[in-house]
């Protein structure tokens, strides 16, 4: 496999862009994956408008199903219709699915590789007004351990959109991360995106720094302070893909580079950067140091505020750099 290299300098990425959310992209991805796929169902706990999906509804309105504030329910629904030859996307909130319905995700879709598609918007910290309760920051651990369940996190809108469309062509269940919050847009929709692919950023010799969802902007902003400020060349590998992981290129980067941080919006046990870890421990063992949520739960506040109060946003990332090569 070669390796994939996306220069920031290239027509394919936008710079100062727009800000735009990923609860959008997957409204808009999926009324054109009804419009060319009969057999696209869309379920939804009492979250049409949340999850953008009123356009569907409104098109298709025999394969748009609410199921009310059921997750349990809608797992079940969920399988049985996949299992009669439908194609399910079963759409909450990250925090109520997963979460009050692992059993059901577990049992009727996983054990039974059950063509269901399971959407977790609101992810991280991107529900940031509700709180603690609200904010989704297990959910990689929930799912990841899960057989048979591919996990997406996409970095932004576009390839949100992207991923919707590969999730279809996958014939299993598939669990996909989004944000709430408008980001800004590091891909287009010419920006190439498979399954299973990680993608190098920015190309660099002196640190890796892996990232997956939305908070690959704040990996990227911090590669550019660590140039410019203190001459550290940084790779950035933006991992979409967290199940399955694409060894060859995580492990690429790292014996290139020799150094590794992960960066998550998620907490750091049995997330991402636990990942990446228990690859490059079995594969190529070197450092890799965690850069998430350390073992607590959020609160109320807006995304920029949380972001940095939990030592996640780019100047966070960039002080811990700098102690790792201090320290070396």
């Amino acid at each position: 496999m070669l390796n994939k290299t996306l220069n920031l300098n290239e027509e394919v990425f936008l710079q100062d862009s727009e800000l735009k959310s990923g609860r959008d992209g997957f409204g808009e991805a999926i009324l054109k994956l009804g419009e060319e796929h009969e057999d696209v169902v869309v379920l939804t706990a009492d979250l049409e408008e949340s999850l953008r999906l009123t356009p569907f509804k409104k098109k298709f309105p025999d394969r748009f199903i609410e199921t009310g504030i059921a997750e349990q329910n809608m797992a079940s629904m969920g399988a049985g219709m996949a299992l009669s030859g439908l194609v399910p996307f079963m759409t909450s909130h990250a925090v109520f699915s997963p979460y009050r319905n692992w059993d059901q995700i577990r049992l009727s879709i996983c054990f039974s590789n059950a063509n269901v598609k399971i959407v977790g918007s609101h992810a991280g910290f991107s529900n940031s007004p509700d709180g603690g309760a609200a904010e989704s920051l297990e959910d990689i651990a929930l799912t990841r351990v899960l057989p048979n369940l591919t996990v997406i996190s996409p970095i932004d809108y576009e390839q949100t959109k992207r991923a919707v469309e590969e999730m279809y062509k996958i014939h299993g269940p598939v669990y996909l991360r989004i944000c709430k919050e408008p980001t800004p847009q590091i891909t287009t929709e010419i920006t190439p995106f498979e399954t299973g692919r990680a993608y190098t950023l920015i190309e660099g010799t002196d640190l890796t720094i892996f990232t997956t969802g939305t908070i690959a902007y704040e990996a990227l902003e911090a590669a550019k302070v660590l140039k410019a400020g203190h001459k550290i060349n940084i790779e950035v590998v933006a991992v979409p893909t967290i199940k399955p992981l694409d060894k060859e290129n995580i492990i690429g980067s790292a014996k290139k580079t020799g150094r590794c941080v992960s960066l998550e919006e998620h907490q750091i046990n049995g997330g991402f950067g636990s990942a990446i870890s228990e690859l490059l421990a079995e594969e190529f063992p070197v450092f890799n140091l965690r850069i998430g949520v350390s073992d607590t739960f959020g609160e109320s506040g807006t995304y920029r505020e949380l972001k940095d109060k939990y030592g996640i946003s780019s100047h966070h990332v960039v002080e811990a750099i700098l102690n790792m090569f201090k320290e070396k």
